[in-house]
């Protein structure tokens, strides 16, 4: 680790054509990954209407089903990833998820819907533990917080995709089309996966591996407080972002297509400039301070709170303007 002042590791370096093609496929599939978790919410009024009729309760389980697994999974994948083929293994998780979303347009009982949701999770557990880290050994230190702001950049832009597309679809061909459209492409983009080769660089893992490596981790302070503020954010974004459309609907009077609109433009155009400045800020202060990623996510989530209030309690059409801006300052982590 380099001493405070100092040039990061990696400084100066270049990365492969390879590893550039890899990041704009894994990229390319982060964006589906996102497009998939999205459908629900875009789509829980007519879920809600539907024969299944499902209580407020259910419809927020459909959600907390993917979580919950993708919570149980990742850990598992995670050890497993740093031994096994990795583009291999997110073949098998993007496969895994977009065959579990279709079929979620075939559900007819909520029990099935939900099961559908859950191995979601599982699928995209493999890719969100593997994706990073195999990006990660194919380009130097120095340009890695760019390289992940492109590679989460695809988060905003896939989430208003899944937003606004599965809204559309759903208003005109009904809901099970939503899950169709979200699922199929996945499948042809997992065989794709097959031709990534593994990144020639491989961070050495083998002697962490299991129960002794999470272990060495749980000792480690600053990555233990890393995690539980992550999964306090993922709590507050993720509780706002499944309801969202349908409190807009609610409390807004907007129309199921105009609520996910106004939620997808929010996420796409605020999220996705908010994750490129974040990384592109993080990287720019590294050299001068050493944690400057964890600062920068720190501020600018406090930055967006108590705009995030106000966009719930704000007037017409100021709340739409704090919308906008709380997206953006979330995005920078």
């Amino acid at each position: 680790m380099s001493a405070p002042g100092s040039a990061p590791a990696g400084a100066g370096e270049r990365a492969s054509r390879t590893a550039w093609i890899a990041l704009a496929a894994l990229t390319g599939i982060n964006l589906l990954n996102y497009f998939d978790r999205y459908v629900v919410p875009a789509i829980q009024e007519q879920l809600r209407a539907s024969p299944m009729h499902p209580s407020d309760e259910q419809l927020g389980a459909l959600t907390s089903a993917f979580f919950y697994a993708y919570m149980v999974f990742s850990p598992i994948f995670g050890a497993y990833g740093n031994r096994g083929n990795r583009p291999r293994l997110l073949a098998a998780g993007v496969a895994v998820w977009s065959v579990a979303t279709a079929l979620g347009g075939f559900a007819s009982s909520y029990g099935q819907l939900l099961s559908s949701r859950a191995v979601v999770g599982i699928g995209e557990a493999i890719y969100a533990t593997i994706g990073p880290a195999l990006l990660a050994d194919y380009f130097p230190a120095s340009m890695r917080g760019r390289v992940m702001a492109i590679f989460y950049a695809a988060m905003p832009v896939g989430a208003a995709a899944g937003l606004g597309l599965s809204g559309a679809i759903a208003v005109r061909y009904g809901w099970p089309h939503a899950f169709f459209v979200a699922g199929i492409p996945g499948i042809a983009l997992a065989v794709g996966l097959l031709f990534v080769p593994e990144a020639k660089d491989r961070a050495a893992g083998e002697s962490t591996v299991g129960v002794r490596g999470y272990l060495t981790l749980a000792r480690n302070l600053p990555y233990v407080i890393i995690v539980l503020g992550l999964s306090a954010y993922t709590f507050g974004v993720g509780g706002t972002a499944a309801w969202l459309p349908s409190w807009l609907q609610r409390e807004r009077g907007l129309s199921t297509q105009a609520a996910a609109i106004v939620t997808g433009a929010a996420i796409a155009l605020a999220g996705g400039l908010g994750s490129i400045v974040g990384g592109w800020l993080g990287d720019r202060l590294l050299p001068r301070w050493r944690e400057s990623y964890l600062w920068v996510s720190a501020v600018s989530t406090l930055v967006a709170a108590p705009l995030a209030w106000f966009a719930f309690t704000g007037p017409a059409p100021a709340y739409l303007v704090a919308t906008f801006l709380a997206v953006f300052f979330l995005f920078f982590s």
